[in-house]
C-alpha cells in the first residue's frame, strides 16, 4: 500500500503480483541457486526435482513461443523462441530468440531491469540487480546473457 496524507494507507486499485519484489541480492541469488540445484540449497530440500522441472517447462499450448500468444508490447523477455513456465520465461530456441544461451535456460526479469537466469545445461546462474526504469532503457539483459555465454570455456 502507498502512504497517503497524514500517514494513511491507500488501498491499491489492483493487486498486481508482478510488481515490487522486496528482497536482498544475496537472498535472490540463494533462490536462483536453489532452482539450479533442482530444488535443493545448501543441503536442504525446498522443492522436489520434479517441481523445478515442471516450473521450468514451457506451458504454452503445443510448445508454442510467446509470439503465438503474446502481444508485442513491453515485456521482460523476447517473444520469439521463448516460452512461459511457472513464473519464469523459458528459452525454447536461442536462434529465434536472438540471444546467446541454451535451449531450456529459464529465469525472470523485473520492471527495473533486474534479471536472473538459470542455465541447467551449463550448470550456472547469473543475475543482474539494477534499478533502471524503464527496463527497456538499455539492453542490459541480452548483453549480460551474451557476455556470460561468450566467457564460457568448454
Amino acid at each position: 500500500n502507498n502512504a497517503g496524507g497524514a500517514g494513511a494507507l491507500v488501498e491499491p486499485k489492483a493487486h498486481l503480483g508482478g510488481g515490487g519484489l522486496v528482497s536482498t541480492t544475496s537472498d535472490y541469488l540463494k533462490f536462483a541457486e536453489m532452482l539450479r540445484g533442482g530444488g535443493e540449497y545448501n543441503g536442504t530440500r525446498i522443492l522436489s526435482n520434479r517441481t523445478v522441472a515442471f516450473m521450468a517447462s514451457n506451458h504454452l499450448p503445443n510448445n508454442a513461443d510467446l509470439t503465438a500468444y503474446g502481444r508485442p508490447l513491453f515485456a521482460e523477455t523476447a517473444f520469439d523462441g521463448v516460452g512461459f513456465g511457472l513464473s519464469v520465461s523459458v528459452t525454447l530456441d536461442p536462434v529465434k530468440a536472438k540471444v546467446s544461451g541454451s535451449a531450456g535456460d529459464y529465469g525472470w526479469g523485473g520492471a527495473a531491469s533486474t534479471n536472473f537466469t538459470v542455465d541447467p545445461k551449463e550448470d550456472l546462474v547469473y543475475m543482474i540487480m539494477t534499478q533502471l526504469l524503464p527496463s527497456s532503457t538499455w539492453p542490459l539483459r541480452p548483453q549480460l546473457k551474451q557476455l556470460v555465454h561468450q566467457a564460457l570455456v568448454d
